[in-house]
């Protein structure tokens, strides 16, 4: 497969690995009775901190769990200024990602810098996506080359699906002059990608303002397929074909018949068609000849059309919260009803004003599913501007008729919290023992810990893959694997993983008993 090579590339393809493990630490929930420091459970998080990072730290409770990612990065078209300082130790990374990126002298290097921010940031978000997912990203003229050959690197040429139209708003300065250097961009994409080729789309379409009446259409087309051609109502034409083949021609006329001789002194073609779907989910064919003598076939109501990847009945750009790039509810209203049901989770790690957050809660509201949303803002306003959106359309705003009832809902805002593993390998105490059983119960088995933990096993973290998992740790002591601990061991399992500072029990012994000793925090290891 074809790879796309840049400065600076060969530094970053594996620095999503070199990231510091961070913790996540709440700084207050948010629900329908407002605002408070206590902890409401909610599984919707708003996180402010470098996506980097906050996606490094979503992968022991996350990875390969979310549904759903919408994201909308810098388009990086030379007017925007972006800083993301991903802390690359090579120099000239350093110096390329510690800057503005900007247009002065058209700065090349900028798409180089574009793609080093980019590439860590979709290998995090490739591993969190799940095995049934699909991620959105939304992207311009230029660099949507180059995200396309990024994309079919991490994510792979079978998981492309579509690359989606959607139509931009369009500022009418060119009738003004005669000659223009190039066309306006009418429409801008959305690369869409799927974790597992044999994942499927469900339908997309989009509903009718008015419900259709089914209608009368003619049988015959003028493409020409002799097998398709017999007779039927005594013709056969001499050129072009039938709709349908015969067999199926033959049971919609019975079929018409039977609604003539039984049904049509009661009720409607319409109504006949759509009882018989109910109740045997059964869609029934129908061809007769009309008075004229013209061959025809029904065509069922409609409530919506097909939708191709032709989206330009939306427009891209929304106009909540009056940010140069945000995007429209319509839009993530649409991506969120048609991929994310139920208990699904959506992401978005780019988050802005946070409109994907609007989406979920609308969509909860109006099917009464549990979708759980995740947002990553980097900014200042990710509190001022992102949560306190997400805040109004819970609750409701707007006046008059302008009103919107609120959706209901809750979140919590976290922060960016210290590295769990000290840059020497020690671990960093003062995140607490809870964060670091889960980093360690993650990191052995690829699963978030229970939630629930048993009181007279202190330092049991939890079974799997029927092998129990202990963490000896005191904070102002050192622990040792003796026979003592093991006395205490109360979880009956085929083998047993136990970390302590020190272990006093023979090699031979713990082989024999199917107990594997790791060491704190020699043997912890890095996500």
């Amino acid at each position: 497969m074809p790879t796309l090579e840049w400065i600076g590339k060969d530094k970053v393809v594996n620095h999503h690995q070199e990231v510091p493990y961070r913790v996540l630490e709440r700084q207050y929930s948010y629900d329908e009775a407002g605002q408070h420091a206590e902890d409401n459970g909610s599984e919707n998080m708003i996180i402010h901190g470098d996506n980097l990072e906050a996606l490094k730290a979503l992968l022991p409770q996350y990875e390969g769990k979310v549904k759903c990612i919408y994201i909308d990065p810098p388009y990086n078209t030379g007017n925007e200024g972006w800083v993301y300082n991903d802390n690359v130790n090579d120099p000239k990374i350093k110096k390329w990602l510690g800057e503005v990126v900007g247009r002065e002298g058209e700065d090349l290097s900028r798409h180089d810098k574009w793609l080093c921010m980019m590439y860590p940031r979709l290998k995090l978000l490739q591993r969190l996506l799940a095995e049934d997912g699909f991620i959105f990203v939304s992207i311009d003229v230029f660099e949507y080359a180059n995200l396309k050959c990024i994309m079919d690197e991490i994510f792979g040429v079978a998981n492309f699906r579509n690359c989606i139209s959607v139509r931009r708003g369009i500022k009418n300065v060119q009738a003004q002059f005669e000659t223009v250097q190039a066309l306006s961009l009418g429409h801008e994409y959305i690369y869409l990608y799927s974790k597992n080729p044999q994942a499927k789309l469900p339908k997309l379409s989009k509903d009718f303002e008015i419900e259709k009446a089914g209608k009368w259409d003619t049988f015959w087309r003028g493409t020409d397929r002799p097998t398709m051609r017999y007779e039927i109502f005594g013709y056969c034409p001499e050129k072009g074909q039938w709709r349908w083949e015969k067999t199926r021609a033959s049971k919609a006329t019975r079929n018409y018949e039977k609604f003539l001789s039984e049904y049509a002194d009661k009720m409607s073609i319409d109504d006949y068609y759509i009882e018989h779907l109910m109740a045997t989910n059964e869609k029934l064919d129908f061809v007769r000849m009309n008075e004229t003598g013209t061959i025809q076939y029904y065509v069922p109501p409609q409530s919506g059309k097909l939708l191709s990847d032709n989206w330009m009945d939306i427009l891209l750009s929304g106009s909540y919260a009056g940010f140069d790039t945000e995007k429209s509810i319509l839009l993530l209203d649409r991506i969120v009803k048609w991929i994310a049901t139920d208990n699904d989770i959506v992401l978005d790690s780019f988050a802005g004003s946070g409109t994907t957050a609007h989406a979920v809660l609308n969509m909860n509201k109006a099917d009464g599913g549990n979708r759980k949303f995740i947002l990553v803002e980097m900014m200042d306003y990710a509190d001022s501007i992102t949560a306190e959106r997400v805040k109004r359309v819970i609750g409701g705003y707007g006046e008059g008729k302008k009103a919107a009832e609120g959706t209901g809902g809750n979140f919590s805002y976290y922060e960016l919290g210290p590295v769990l593993l000290l840059p020497d390998g020690n671990l960093n105490e003062e995140v607490g023992p809870q964060k670091i059983r889960e980093y360690v119960y993650y990191m052995e088995t690829k699963e978030s810990l229970p939630a629930e933990q048993p009181t007279d096993e202190p330092y049991f973290m939890g079974l799997c893959r029927n092998t129990a998992y202990y963490f000896y740790y005191e904070r102002e002591s050192v622990t040792t694997l003796d026979y003592a601990f093991l006395s205490t061991i109360q979880t009956k399992a085929e083998g047993y993983t136990i970390y302590a500072d020190l272990c006093a029990i023979p090699q031979e012994t713990l082989r024999k008993h199917n107990i594997t000793f790791k060491k704190i925090p020699r043997d912890i290891a890095r996500l």
